[in-house]
């Protein structure tokens, strides 16, 4: 039975991608393609557009206090700063690399507009979440705690809230703490055999011997690990991409008029992808935006629960900055490099397309950067995802029961370091889509509270 197993096993998963990229694909481009951009463009509406609005009251909370030496978290929370920086730890992710080069690959350059579309609205809806997340946090065993499980049970009364809200939670354990986690160590994987020719499954134990000790450090050592690493690697990739982008100067107009025009016609122009559709494009472009800034999926609102803050607007300027920095900066640039480098139509994905790009001006220096820039993103992300899945684990299994999901998410990077990428890809889109869906629902259920608490009245 094993060496049949053996025989077969690249044929068995080989089918498994494609049943699992079939059902990903039919949530996406049937309900969740209109769903997160409809619940974005609901309370851009009803809100007044509240990205705008807020826009510059949550530039002036992050970066007018900000600091590497934060106030240390405990059990009654974490600073507004530390909050974001966990919220973006888990959002500047292999989306950025990996993920818009899956975009711009398999939607064209023109998806990238529809990352940007995407993401405009989705500033209206993670400042949606952040509030929720704010105004409905509770306090457990002398623990702050909160997040979408507890705004789904106060949006639907009852026995269906209660189950709702259970499925919410065994969803994002799957979705980020097990198969989301997968992403992450097999991009890094990846990244290092590709730059360094190291064995995958030797990073794997790496990253997860890494990885368990800052999960023993709990909360408070989440929220300091995150508050120093997430503004010092953005930094780091964002003057790389910069150099990059002005050494390919002359390039740019091109790229530009490549990402608008194959948006509405992508075989108007060459350059674009054979075969590309306007569908496409917008469907991986609003797949991977998600992916990447994770606005409606329901996942930073545990982040932003635990800010300490004098009212919920107030952390909900905050978030929106979060998807700012992650989707028009950090994932643009990365897309800009790409395009700009004339390499998207050649056959090449993942990774492997985004060092190829950056070693067109960095030389043999092009894949040892991104190597070093996906460990910390991508690392980042396993943190934020960790604590994520850990906030639902422990609501339904009890605190008893977080060594055991710890194990769990240890064995999981380990697994996905050396994981065909096709498979890990499929396996986090869909299970990204499932848990996005009871979370939109309480968001749309529970507007009319967030209208209310925007305009500074108490619901």
């Amino acid at each position: 039975m094993y060496g049949l197993l053996r025989k077969y096993r690249g044929k068995i998963m080989e089918l498994f991608t494609a049943l699992v990229e079939q059902a990903s694909s039919f949530l996406w481009d049937y309900l969740l393609l209109f769903l997160l951009v409809g619940t974005g463009i609901f309370f851009t509406i009803r809100l007044r557009g509240v990205q705008l609005r807020r826009f510059g009251e949550g530039f002036r909370r992050v970066f007018g206090g900000f600091t590497l030496r934060g106030k240390k978290a405990g059990h009654d929370g974490m600073s507004s700063f530390q909050a974001l920086t966990t919220a973006i730890a888990a959002q500047v992710g292999t989306g950025n690399i990996t993920g818009c080069a899956t975009a711009v690959v398999s939607g064209g350059p023109g998806a990238l507009f529809w990352v940007w579309v995407s993401a405009f609205f989705g500033m209206a809806t993670i400042y949606a979440e952040a509030v929720l997340a704010q105004h409905y946090k509770t306090v457990e065993n002398g623990r702050v705690t909160g997040g979408p499980a507890y705004y789904i049970r106060a949006a639907f009364k009852g026995r269906f809230g209660r189950v709702l809200a259970g499925i919410f939670s065994v969803l994002i354990i799957l979705a980020l703490g097990f198969m989301g986690n997968m992403v992450q160590s097999n991009s890094i994987g990846d990244a290092f055999a590709n730059a360094f020719g190291l064995n995958r499954l030797l990073v794997g134990v790496i990253v997860a011997a890494i990885a368990a000790f800052i999960f023993l450090g709990g909360v408070q050592r989440i929220a300091s690990v995150t508050e120093k690493i997430v503004p010092v690697m953005a930094a780091f990739y964002i003057l790389g991409c910069l150099v990059i982008l002005v050494m390919n100067a002359r390039a740019l107009p091109n790229t530009f008029a490549q990402i608008f025009v194959l948006a509405f016609d992508p075989q108007a122009m060459a350059g674009g992808v054979a075969g590309v559709t306007v569908q496409q494009a917008m469907r991986f472009g609003v797949a991977r935006g998600l992916f990447s800034n994770e606005a409606g999926l329901g996942s930073t609102p545990h982040a932003h629960a635990l800010a300490k803050v004098k009212q919920p607007q107030d952390q909900g300027a905050v978030a929106i900055l979060g998807v700012f920095i992650d989707t028009f900066v950090v994932l643009t640039l990365t897309g800009l490099v790409l395009i700009s480098s004339g390499l998207v139509p050649q056959g090449l994905t993942g990774t492997a397309l985004t060092q190829a790009a950056f070693s067109q001006s960095f030389g043999a220096f092009g894949p040892i950067f991104i190597a070093i820039c996906m460990f910390f993103f991508a690392f980042s992300t396993i943190i934020g995802w960790y604590f994520f899945g850990h906030t639902n684990f422990k609501a339904l299994f009890g605190e008893k029961a977080l060594p055991l999901y710890s194990l769990i998410v240890v064995v999981f990077i380990l697994i996905g370091s050396t994981l065909k990428v096709d498979l890990v890809w499929a396996m986090a889109d869909f299970f990204n889509g499932l848990m996005a869906i009871p979370n939109l629902l309480a968001l749309l259920a529970l507007s009319g509270v967030v209208a209310a608490i925007d305009r500074g009245q108490k619901k």
